[in-house]
Formats: structure tokens, C-alpha cells, sequence
């Protein structure tokens, strides 16, 4: 029986509606955001910092920053490290649904566990953020604010884990909901958990 599910996802693609749907229905833990608050208290810092570097690299991160930061860890990888610690006390407790934050990398040593990254069409995305979260918004600006945060997400994912956001290789399942829809994407991890 599959005990930890890890959902990452495209901008805008449902994940985490089907995430939480998933631990609805299961009776398992549900983790996103709340993530975010308990991180920022093991890491020493304000939620707020913790929000703005939330699955995004700092614009200097890098290179440059490296060479004047040799005795201090930066920011972001006190963030990420932090979070790493809290998604594997998460996942130590069992029965839980974690979304983003790259826990599948994170617990792929774990036992019981099922790794789904869900996708959808771009245009899809975009009538979903339009219907939901982002009503006030243009779609060209919807468009350019889900393509910057999945390059975000990817450059995160590459940086911190060595593997690539979204390819199949990384997930036991990936789902289209643009295809299959919210609904039966639930049904689906539901019935492999199970």
C-alpha cells in the first residue's frame, strides 16, 4: 500500500486541487503551503522571506553569489535544506499527500511511497487560473506569469535535486489534466494507492 504521495505539477495544471481531492478521499495529511510556514520556522526566518524564495532560485543565486557567501550557506539553500527536513518528517508520519517542493527527490529512498507530476495543455492552464485564482488577470498575462513560474520551478528542481522537472523518469505516474480532467486524475492515484 502506497503510504506517501508526492504530487509535483505545472502551473495552473490542477495539482493541487487533485492533491488535496486525493487526501480527501484517501483520509491521508495534506501538505502544500501550510510546508512553507513550518519551514521558515526551522530555517530562522519571517514566512514572508519564506514565500519569496518558495520553489524559485534568488535572482543572484549562483555562481557569483557563491564566490562572496564560501563560509555561509545562502538563503536559499537554508530554505531548501530546512524544507527537506520538514517533508521527511511529513513523510515519517505516513498516510500524507505532499505537493511541490521537489519531495519526490527528496523521499525517492523512502519506501511506500507513489510519485505523480501532473501536466496540462498551456491554454487549459490558463482558462483554469482565469476561472479560479486569477480572475482579474489578462490571459496574456496569465500565460507569461505560468510560463515564468515553471522555468522557476524547473531551474529549482535541476539545481537542488540533479534531475529534470517533469520527465517521466523522475514520477512512477504522470497525468495530463487537461486530458483526463481533475476528477479522474483523483481516481486514478486513488486507485494505485490504494
Amino acid at each position: 500500500m502506497k503510504k506517501i504521495i508526492t504530487i509535483s505539477r505545472e502551473f495552473g495544471s490542477g495539482g493541487g486541487t487533485i492533491g488535496k481531492r486525493v487526501a480527501e478521499r484517501l483520509g491521508y495529511e495534506y501538505y502544500d503551503k501550510d510546508l512553507i510556514l513550518k519551514t521558515a520556522a526551522k530555517a530562522n526566518m519571517s514566512a514572508e522571506e519564506a514565500i519569496k524564495l518558495d520553489e524559485n532560485l534568488s535572482h543572484g543565486f549562483g555562481f557569483g553569489q557563491s564566490l562572496f557567501n564560501l563560509y555561509s550557506s545562502p538563503l536559499d539553500e537554508k530554505l531548501y535544506n530546512a524544507q527537506k527536513d520538514v517533508i521527511r518528517e511529513f513523510a515519517e508520519k505516513g498516510n500524507c499527500v505532499i505537493v511541490g517542493r521537489n519531495a519526490n527527490s527528496i523521499l525517492a529512498e523512502f519506501d511506500n511511497t507513489l510519485h505523480v507530476f501532473i501536466s496540462a495543455n498551456p491554454a487549459w492552464r490558463v482558462r483554469y487560473l482565469k476561472a479560479d485564482k486569477m480572475k482579474d488577470m489578462s490571459e496574456d498575462k496569465i500565460m507569461s506569469h505560468l510560463q515564468k513560474i515553471d522555468r522557476a520551478r524547473q531551474k529549482y528542481c535541476s539545481y537542488f535535486t540533479n534531475t529534470e522537472f517533469g520527465v517521466a523518469k523522475y514520477y512512477d505516474v504522470c497525468l495530463y489534466s487537461s486530458v483526463v480532467g481533475i476528477d479522474k486524475c483523483v481516481d486514478v492515484i486513488c486507485s494505485i494507492a490504494e
